[in-house]
């Protein structure tokens, strides 16, 4: 079967769905303009300054980082903030909600991105799940539940 067939395939059970789970990663929000952190040299080419250092994305996004270095940690947060405040969705977000709004079920959508965009292109909180949460809310900056 190729590519055009699979296509035709796949827009046909599109079509025919009650709903749609849309489950999206970092390419989602690349198309937008924003960087991909898969590895280190997509992390460093967006944060030279910290490949300087020799620190990759896991020793700066966690919560010791925090406590480590707080002013490179929040400078660096407060970078992706602003950076993913500034983003606005491509058009793909946009196709995606529509199908999903035109389906009796409605859509969902999983994603492991951080950044809102979906929230930003009309997705409704309560039919969305962050599974790394998201840098738009701060819970604790240190260890805040009480031990059993």
């Amino acid at each position: 079967m190729d590519t055009a067939e699979q296509m035709t395939i796949a827009a046909d059970w599109i079509r025919e769905a009650d709903g749609i789970l849309i489950t999206a990663g970092a390419g989602m929000g690349v198309d937008s303009g924003l960087p991909d952190f898969r590895g280190d040299h997509g992390f460093w080419a967006a944060y030279p300054a910290l490949k300087a250092g020799g620190i990759n994305f896991y020793d700066i996004a966690n919560g010791t980082a925090f406590l480590r270095d707080p002013v490179r940690a929040w400078g660096f947060y407060g970078h992706r903030l602003n950076l993913y405040r500034r983003t606005v969705p491509h058009a793909g977000f946009e196709i995606l909600r529509r199908w999903a709004s035109a389906k009796r079920s409605g859509g969902f959508v999983f994603t492991s991105n951080v950044d809102g965009q979906f929230q930003k292109a009309g997705f409704a909180d309560d039919r969305l799940f962050e599974c790394h949460g998201s840098i738009h809310f701060l819970q604790c900056g240190q260890s805040c539940s009480t031990p059993e």
